[in-house]
């Protein structure tokens, strides 16, 4: 298997693609070798690699990596000293490698490690967009049977980091929940936020298509126009606003409606990357004792048990891909994915 020769994608940061040879790696020690499934794509990828390298420090692309943060496959070539995995294992690939020593790596939280050893994959090692990806054992997550490739190709950084979020603010049967941004995280929120009785679903969204897929999967009772959904909102929750709030959108007006849209005690989380926000504090947190979390990403312990109630919810985020492509055709998929009149665009590998 190694020693070969494979293609791989990588993003120059003029908005194309480049098909590259790249030598097909050898596992060493604790480490695998995985045949990439499917591979999808973040938003992360289009902001900050596909249409100009502007990420800094963890988000910064090495020019020349395959990219692909968001990988599923099976192993196919094992390296020595492996403690769990073993060849014919279907795994998640955690998309950060963290060093595993500093504190937040023994917390599970790899995306927080400061280490210079610390390395994305996509981004700083080379990640999925290729047939072949070398991981290191102790960034894999167990893929079940009865989820698809597909479905765990979304796990690490979009179902994830939604779940990291709806863990830290709560979602229950008690609970009316805004989603403001529904990109493929923002539907992610929503389908787990269902999964988890929220007895409410609400959207916010400008994009017609995005708005439409949220309505075609049962996702949201309602979906609202950014232009008077704070009205909106207030109206079908009876004045009151929702007890949970997701912004997966970082734009500050969306921003704005999840926070003025809580109800008092009510808690807002902040998942999209980037942009600003601007709110008065006394009026819109303080008088109404709202609390709001920043969460970013999540840990391998929460994805290890997302997993497993995926299953136990019986709920597939594959649901949310919309398109899907071949490598060859990797230029065609992040072309899309950045147009935005998508759900979740993945790449697909042959078996």
């Amino acid at each position: 298997m190694s020693n070969g020769i494979m293609k791989g994608a990588v993003l120059p940061g003029n908005s194309t693609v480049e098909l590259e040879d790249f030598p097909i790696p050898t596992p060493g020690y604790g480490q695998v070798l995985i045949q990439t499934k499917a591979t999808t794509i973040c938003g992360s990828d289009i902001r900050c690699i596909y249409r100009a390298h502007v990420g800094k420090g963890p988000e910064g692309y090495i020019p020349g990596t395959i990219a692909g943060h968001e990988p599923c496959g099976v192993i196919v070539e094992e390296g020595e000293g492996l403690r769990r995995f073993k060849k014919g294992d279907r795994v998640i690939v955690y998309h950060i490698s963290g060093c595993g020593v500093c504190h937040d790596c023994r917390m599970g939280y790899y995306i927080s490690c400061k280490s210079e050893h610390r390395r994305a994959y996509g981004w700083q090692r080379d990640g999925g967009m290729a047939p072949f990806i070398l991981a290191d054992e102790k960034d894999l997550i167990a893929l079940p049977d009865s989820l698809t490739y597909k479905d765990g190709a979304q796990v690490a950084c979009g179902f994830g980091t939604v779940y990291e979020a709806i863990e830290k603010i709560g979602v229950s049967g008690n609970d009316a929940v805004l989603v403001t941004g529904l990109g493929p995280v923002g539907l992610a929120a929503l389908m787990l936020s269902k999964a988890m009785g929220a007895n409410m679903t609400i959207g916010v969204e400008i994009n017609k298509s995005r708005a439409e897929l949220a309505k075609k999967l049962g996702l949201a009772d309602y979906v609202f126009e950014p232009d008077g959904a704070l009205e909106n909102i207030m109206r079908v929750t009876g004045g009151r606003g929702v007890e949970r709030s997701i912004d997966a959108s970082a734009n500050d007006s969306a921003r704005q409606t999840a926070i003025r849209a809580a109800r008092e005690w009510g808690k807002i989380a902040f998942v999209g990357e980037g942009g600003t926000c601007s709110f008065n504090p006394s009026p819109d947190i303080i008088h109404g004792q709202k609390t709001i979390y920043g969460s970013w990403v999540t840990s391998l312990w929460h994805m290890e048990e997302l997993v497993e109630r995926l299953v136990r919810w019986n709920i597939h985020p594959e649901a949310l891909i919309t398109d899907e492509f071949p490598l060859e055709r990797a230029d065609e998929a992040y072309r899309l994915m950045s147009e935005g009149a998508c759900g979740k665009v993945a790449v697909v590998f042959p078996d």
